[in-house]
């Protein structure tokens, strides 16, 4: 049987070039280690004020983090957690309010610790702006994380073990070798009471002033606006007139250091430069309360009220326990007494006895 020659051309079947996921965004290009994200988000209806501190700790996380992160009533933890593995998201915060109290919840994904604390006293971004005279806040304030400090850790409990590991792991890490001085304007401050078992919460800008240089100089330097020179005899009057030393604030020798390069147009390397803090919000106070193994769940590492619980119903064992033994030596002393009247009754009647046998 005669074979028909197939005309059609022959198709070509080209396999679709696979795509190397990009992680070079996850993983930081110069210690090489995986950079935290972080979701900040609540689990229940916040009122105006909590939901304000809300947006001002996504601030405080940028810029990895989510800052317009939508939120709908039938999310679930489940829903968060199931976005957090492509996005590399390594943390949650979780505020949570309720009749009695403000909590925040900080979760390492996907498996946990979880901590709790509990927000005794918080102040907004606003709030501290309000209070200053100088407010600063410059728009490119927010393109790097902030640096963290831990004051107080310093223990060998098991909870504050834990906290110090989350929060230290809960912003970049960097090399003081190779880290570049303009990316360093923000610090994160958590100092830990050890008496009253409070975390104060602070927010700080950065900022570096040169030594011996006043206010009006600075200014100048830095806006490169040209001064008012109408009144005055010769430029040199205005670098006499505006004086070289600091006009607001005195140069603390601990509070300086020397650059290495320089930063900005007004600070030079190899010349001190004034080391200023400026906080910037927000303000928390707040206690760990409870640490649980998996994601707000699994079993309970450390819990400060059923401690505390344990720690009274064992006092109260401790005294009911000595108010006994005190009584037992009570009743103790009064058999004694009684034996030595019973042993001295006896002598006179044995006395007694023998003047009878005598007679």
């Amino acid at each position: 049987m005669a074979r028909f020659k197939n005309n059609k051309k022959g198709r070509v079947n080209v396999k679709p070039i696979a795509m190397k996921k990009n992680n070079q965004a996850n993983v930081d290009h110069v210690t090489g280690d995986k950079i935290p994200k972080s979701f900040v988000f609540s689990r229940t209806k916040l009122p105006g004020s909590v939901k304000q501190l809300q947006m001002d700790l996504r601030k405080l996380m940028l810029p990895y983090t989510a800052l317009s992160l939508k939120e709908k009533k039938r999310n679930t933890l489940r829903d968060f957690l199931n976005v957090s593995g492509p996005m590399g998201v390594t943390h949650f915060l979780m505020l949570k309010k309720t009749a009695s109290a403000l909590s925040l919840r900080v979760a390492r994904t996907p498996q946990g610790p979880t901590l709790t604390f509990k927000i005794h006293q918080y102040s907004l971004a606003s709030d501290i702006a309000q209070s200053q005279t100088r407010p600063r806040c410059p728009p490119d304030l927010f393109k790097n994380p902030p640096l963290i400090v831990l004051s107080g850790f310093g223990t060998q409990e098991l909870h504050l073990k834990l906290a110090t590991i989350m929060f230290q792991n809960i912003f970049p890490s960097i090399d003081i070798n190779t880290v570049k001085l303009s990316t360093c304007q923000r610090l994160v401050l958590l100092n830990y009471n050890k008496d009253t078992k409070l975390i104060d919460f602070r927010h700080y800008s950065i900022r570096l002033q040169p030594v011996g240089v006043s206010r009006r100089i600075r200014k100048f330097v830095q806006s490169h606006d040209v001064p008012d020179l109408r009144n005055l005899q010769d430029v040199s009057d205005f670098i006499t007139k505006a004086g070289y030393g600091s006009e607001s604030e005195g140069d603390e020798e601990a509070a300086t250091v020397t650059l290495s390069s320089d930063l900005g147009r007004v600070n030079k390397g190899s010349t001190k430069s004034a080391v200023k803090l400026q906080e910037i919000g927000p303000r928390m106070t707040m206690q760990l309360v409870k640490v649980e193994e998996g994601l707000c769940s699994g079993g309970i590492i450390f819990d400060e009220y059923e401690n505390g619980d344990e720690k009274i119903a064992k006092k109260k064992q401790d005294e009911d326990g000595d108010s006994k033994e005190e009584e037992e030596g009570e009743e103790g002393s009064e058999e004694d007494e009684n034996e030595e009247e019973g042993e001295e009754s006896s002598e006179e009647d044995g006395e007694d006895m023998d003047e009878d046998l005598e007679d």
